[in-house]
């Protein structure tokens, strides 16, 4: 498992350097000047030439990179060209909305995703099953930003169960009950769908007629035995939600108003500002990089087949 991890590591140097270079050049090749965004339309040439060289703007693309490069191999993401924080530092600021956002929006998707996916698959052809598929379809057609409108009108200014918007620490789970729905449900009702199908081709396998013939509980078969067995679909959707959510959802922060790393990439683009951009985007690539290599692991621990598999690709 060491040895599989290491090699899985090694395999991610890659793709996060070519996240990275994609990402820098695009920002530059995007028209605009950084440097009129920070000093304003009425600066003179003057102005605008120092400012572009304090951000290194008048540097080749090529020098510019290898220098961010080395930047963030010491630990220094740069600073906002707006405000002038430490880019590692506003991150760490926001990182932690976004994190109990992300951390309680996946707990919804996946108690109620499994849970549906689960008694479609058992109640399968029948009313109960046809109103699981009814919420599944309901839940992907429908668009983040109505359901969040829908949910903020409803529960916050006409029934008051929950603030509208804002964060307060004092009172800080409140705040993230309805934004969590709203970001869960969708993933929820996907994640029903492939509990679903999952399910049913694993209820129909011969070791599962083996376990009802040897007497085990119904309880027992559909746990212990279907749904173990279902796992690595279920899995890859969750880890690929909870990396979704972990680099911001800048529709549901923006609705709800909370101060998380969708949000604050969202302006930092609209201002321009290319330090946080490009923080943003590492540390998006780490997580996606981090969550991926935990979700091979799980994969490689619950089959050793997964694992044997994936060291023989790795070796070649």
């Amino acid at each position: 498992m060491i040895e599989f991890t290491l090699r899985r590591l090694m395999a991610t140097i890659p793709v996060l350097l070519g996240i990275l270079l994609v990402a820098f050049t695009v920002l530059y090749l995007i028209p605009g000047d950084p440097a009129l965004t920070v000093a304003g339309p009425r600066a003179d040439e003057t102005t605008l030439n120092r400012i572009r060289a304090e951000m290194g703007l008048d540097l080749p693309v090529h020098t510019r990179f290898v220098n961010y490069l080395l930047k963030i191999c010491k630990g220094d993401f740069g600073e906002s060209v707006i405000s002038g924080k430490p880019v590692l530092s506003s991150l760490t600021e926001k990182l932690p909305v976004t994190l109990k956002l992300a951390l309680i929006s996946i707990l919804f998707s996946t108690l109620i995703g499994v849970l549906m996916g689960v008694i479609g698959a058992v109640t399968r052809g029948k009313i109960i099953d046809r109103l699981c598929t009814l919420f599944s379809v309901s839940g992907i057609s429908i668009p983040v930003f109505l359901s969040g409108l829908v949910f903020l009108y409803v529960f916050a200014v006409k029934l008051r169960w929950f603030p509208s918007s804002g964060f307060n620490a004092e009172n800080s789970l409140m705040p993230f009950i309805l934004p969590a729905f709203t970001l869960g449900i969708r993933s929820a009702a996907f994640l029903a769908r492939i509990v679903r199908s999952s399910m049913i081709e694993v209820l129909n396998q011969d070791f599962i007629r083996t376990a009802k013939a040897k007497g085990l509980s119904p309880m027992r078969i559909l746990f212990r035995h279907g749904l173990v067995n279902a796992l690595i679909p279920i899995i890859t959707v969750i880890g690929l939600d909870l990396s979704s959510y972990l680099n911001g959802s800048v529709i549901v922060e923006t609705i709800y108003d909370l101060p998380g790393i969708g949000r604050y990439a969202m302006e930092a683009i609209s201002q321009r500002d290319y330090p946080v951009v490009q923080g943003v985007v590492l540390l998006g690539a780490i997580v996606f990089i981090v969550v991926n290599l935990f979700i091979d692991l799980f994969y490689a621990w619950i089959n050793p087949k997964v694992r044997d598999e994936m060291l023989g690709k790795l070796a070649k």
